[in-house]
């Protein structure tokens, strides 16, 4: 493969912001893409280059979800990447989450877990340590909000059935469904989890604030407990 200092050298055809007009953005690879929105390059690094040693810096996970595990420090450890372009990629990342998320939005339903595991599925799947969110309903099944409730794992003290309760109280909830992440991806429920959303549930047929369901989300998959009838 040719190696151009700059992308002036490249041909016409192959650079991509006239790619992009000629063919469409769809047509651009993830690094290109990345390349247009970080604009110009540096002599001896063109900026589809640069793009490339970015998407390759993510250790664990390579391409474009590296992004969202990237620090600017390390942005700004490749050639070409000052402030400015470590701050916009990192912005990058968060408005591609966002984006994902107001998507998902429009097809949330209560009735299936997979519409909520999509609408949480960019926020928690790229979180390196579990968070767990407490989604408070009305009588009509509609959110009245969410809350984080802790970072952690289930089976650490901060996994309280008092603070999961005192947030739906505060909310008038009459239902709630947790929501949480495994970071290794794998969306298998653990020991702790199963105990843990049993205390819950517990909790909930006491004090008149049922659980509807826990959904625990993995790297582009999820299990809920409902659908599996553990409890």
């Amino acid at each position: 493969m040719t190696k151009y200092t700059t992308i002036h050298e490249m041909p016409e055809e192959d650079r991509p912001y006239e790619k992009c007009l000629r063919l469409g953005a769809e047509c651009l690879t993830d690094s290109e893409l990345l390349a247009v929105l970080l604009r110009t390059g540096t002599k001896g690094s063109p900026s589809v280059e640069m793009a490339e040693a970015v998407l390759r810096l993510s250790k664990d996970r390579e391409g474009l979800l590296g992004l969202h595990h990237l620090s600017l420090t390390q942005l700004q450890g490749v050639k070409g990447i000052g402030k400015v372009k470590a701050i916009q990629i990192k912005c990058i990342g968060e408005l591609s989450k966002r984006i994902a998320t107001a998507t998902a939005k429009k097809g949330l339903s209560f009735q299936h877990p997979a519409s909520i595991a999509d609408y949480y599925m960019e926020q928690l799947r790229h979180e390196e340590q579990e968070l767990l969110i407490c989604m408070m309903l009305d009588t009509k099944n509609h959110l009245l909000g969410d809350e984080m409730i802790f970072k952690g794992t289930v089976n650490s003290s901060l996994a309280n059935p008092r603070e999961i309760f005192l947030s739906a109280v505060s909310y008038h909830a009459v239902g709630i469904l947790l929501v949480h992440n495994h970071p290794s991806g794998d969306c298998t429920p653990s020991e702790a989890d199963i105990s843990f959303t049993q205390r819950i549930k517990e909790a909930g047929e006491l004090l008149g604030i049922p659980l509807l369901d826990h959904i625990i989300i993995g790297d582009c998959k999820y299990l809920s407990f409902r659908e599996q009838g553990i409890f």
